[in-house]
């Protein structure tokens, strides 16, 4: 069986190529959970103990650190990056193409 599919070249931004509105958003906070789960892995620690140190409830940091990212501001992603020990750092620079982006680097 031959299926027919159409092969695109993605936008960098896998929220983009699915149509969210908001994808810009969303893979910000897509690339600070995982910094966030990477961090608390590397600490070695328990979700409940990653989660009184950052001041929320263990559910809380299981949807964080499974994606569910609905409720979680980049204000506050921020603050638990902070609160485990690292820099945050915003760049604005002049747009390098006719398309303006948004990048993350951790």
């Amino acid at each position: 069986m031959i299926l027919n599919t159409d092969v695109k070249t993605s936008s960098g931004n896998v929220f983009a190529d699915l149509g969210f509105n908001n994808s810009d958003e969303m893979l910000v906070k897509a690339e600070l959970a995982r910094k966030i789960s990477a961090f608390i892995a590397a600490r070695n620690i328990t979700q409940a103990d990653a989660a009184k140190l950052l001041g929320i409830d263990q559910p809380k940091i299981s949807a964080l650190m499974k994606g569910k990212l609905t409720g979680f501001s980049l204000e506050r992603m921020f603050r638990y990056l902070n609160t485990l020990g690292n820099d945050i750092e915003i760049t604005v620079k002049p747009k390098s193409s006719n398309d303006a982006r948004i990048s993350v680097i951790c």
